[in-house]
């Protein structure tokens, strides 16, 4: 089924969601807390633009069915309202107009880490999450081995979570949503930082939740990921529904809906061009860097014998599975931590954006959350106030700019994210996971903003689990692996190597025939499975 279509409802199966002319209001008219009047002091302006009882719709006149024993994609850019219908079909928002119909109890993750107190524990954390879903203690601790395990946090799980990289908390916010026996599992970007062993996990989990269960709903921006899951998806494009329908239908329609005007020709990324620009001064360097936690029983290193050098103009690409130490390294190279041996030398200002949203004030809107984050680094108000309009408009923000950043989905703090930090122009720019979220429209543009900060001699260092995005953007990759360098050199050669150690799973083997086109197929899955 596509486009309105999908009104029609089969009679045959049973329904779990349904909505019906379905939409949800919010008042535009800014209601200033204290904090708010701090950061007004500093603007210029201290009038909101934004209109009096004005009435915005995220989401209008949708319609569509849910039916069980499915894995319901939705996916659509940043702003389209996905996080919105999540909210409502878990009961967190109310329709304004419409009806929905869900029929099971709903356990949601949205986002990573969304709901976990950072200072318990991982352990502390599973029960506290499962006690807020009704669950008993006895249930959670009957299942606590096994999401241990399936988290593959081993001893971490008694470590305070605010030491877990922003992969960790993805791997344990899945692990207690879908362990604790959920019916209805709503996924709102919550595995987009998981690694490509972990996703196929995750995915095989989905798979067997909904044979027990009765459906799982998952917003991704991953089109890979959610043709190859999803038995059926819904593009959402500004508040309202394109189409519904098959995966690989919906993808390429949704594919093909973004503006091509904006791509550069791959020949301007390659790694030719960019090498010419590398300078000899040394902005980072790692001498023998280690860092430890001390566990119950031993000491873990999370990094160990870390060496190398990052130079003026190079987009260094950090790669690696959950765990392996990529965010215990970009938190030495911002100071957040500092090396239990060996030596870190920064050489020039950093800004880091450490997973999307990291730093923002929820209750303030996302207008003066441009001006505290550009105060807490330094900024003079009044650069502030120039640069502004161009991280407004940049952002493509402009109409929720002035609404609590607690109202934005997930993508649209991460776009808001990279605007401020890219803007400001930093010696060092440090992106962990950060543009994860980011649609792919977004995406091609942060891509091509990076470029244009590499062309002015700027460092730029990302953390990422999306190998095309690596592979396409960087001049050099590292990849770590428990702790250590495994290898540093050319992104083609280090994305071929990650993938090759990934694997294709067993179960792509199997479903492939005849035995004699067995190789060539399976290595046409292990390319597939590792975004």
């Amino acid at each position: 089924m596509t486009l309105r279509e999908n009104i029609s409802v089969d009679q045959t199966r049973e329904v779990v969601i349904r909505a019906s002319n379905l939409g949800v209001s919010f008042s535009a008219t800014r209601k200033d807390d204290y904090k708010s009047h701090v950061i007004n002091l500093f603007r210029r302006n201290k009038e909101s633009t934004v209109e009096k009882d004005k009435v915005v719709w995220p989401l209008k006149n949708l319609d569509f069915t849910g039916y069980k024993g499915e894995i319901l994609g939705i996916i659509g850019s940043n702003g389209s309202g996905k996080t919105t219908l999540c909210k409502m079909i878990s009961g967190i928002l109310q329709p304004d107009e419409g009806e929905l119909f869900v029929d099971g109890r709903v356990s949601a993750l949205f986002s990573l880490g969304m709901g976990f107190n950072k200072e318990l524990t991982g352990r502390e954390n599973v029960y506290l999450n499962g006690m807020m879903l009704g669950i008993g203690k006895d249930k959670i601790s009957s299942f606590i081995e096994e999401i241990q395990e399936f988290s593959g946090l081993g001893q971490f799980i008694d470590q305070p979570m605010k030491k877990y990289s922003s992969g960790m908390k993805a791997r344990l916010g899945f692990s207690v949503a879908s362990f604790l026996e959920p019916e209805i599992l709503i996924l709102d970007e919550a595995l987009n930082t998981g690694d490509a062993a972990f996703s196929r996990k995750a995915a095989a989990k989905m798979k067997e939740l909904v044979e027990k269960a009765k459906m799982v709903v998952l917003v991704t921006h991953s089109l890979r990921y959610a043709q190859k899951n999803c038995d059926r998806l819904i593009w959402l494009d500004k508040g309202v529904i394109r189409a519904v329908g098959e995966p690989a239908e919906i993808v390429e329609m949704y594919k093909a809906s973004v503006p091509v005007k904006s791509r550069r020709p791959r020949k301007k990324l390659e790694i030719q061009k960019t090498n010419q620009m590398v300078r000899d001064r040394v902005v980072v360097k790692a001498e023998n860097v280690g860092v430890s936690y001390q566990m119950k029983k031993d000491t873990f290193w999370a990094l160990r014998n870390v060496n190398f050098e990052v130079k003026e103009g190079e987009v260094v690409g950090i790669i690696g599975h959950n765990g392996a130490g990529k965010s215990t390294l970009c938190r030495l190279m911002t100071n957040i931590l500092t090396p239990d041996e060996g030596h870190m030398a920064l050489h020039g200002e950093t800004t880091s954006l450490l997973g999307y949203g990291t730093g923002f004030n929820s209750q303030l809107s996302g207008r003066d959350n441009i001006y505290l984050n550009g105060l807490l680094l330094g900024i003079s108000k009044e650069k502030i106030e120039q640069d502004a309009p161009e991280i407004i408009e940049y952002s493509g923000l402009q109409r929720v700019i002035d609404k609590p950043v607690k109202e934005y989905s997930s993508g649209m703090q991460a776009r808001l994210g990279f605007s401020i930090a890219a803007t400001l122009q930093p010696d060092i720019f440090i992106i962990d996971e950060a543009l994860s979220t980011g649609d792919m429209a977004f995406k091609q543009k942060a891509s091509e903003r990076i470029q244009d900060m590499m062309e002015k001699a700027k460092a730029v260092i990302i953390v990422s689990h999306s190998m095309n995005f690596v592979e396409k953007i960087c001049t050099r990759v590292i990849w770590l692996e428990k702790g250590q360098i495994r290898y540093d050199g050319d992104p083609t050669e280090a994305v071929e190597l990650y993938r090759e150690s990934v694997g294709a799973p067993k179960k792509i083997v199997k479903k492939k025939a005849p035995a004699k086109k067995k190789k060539k197929r399976v290595k046409k899955a292990e390319t597939k499975s590792i975004e």
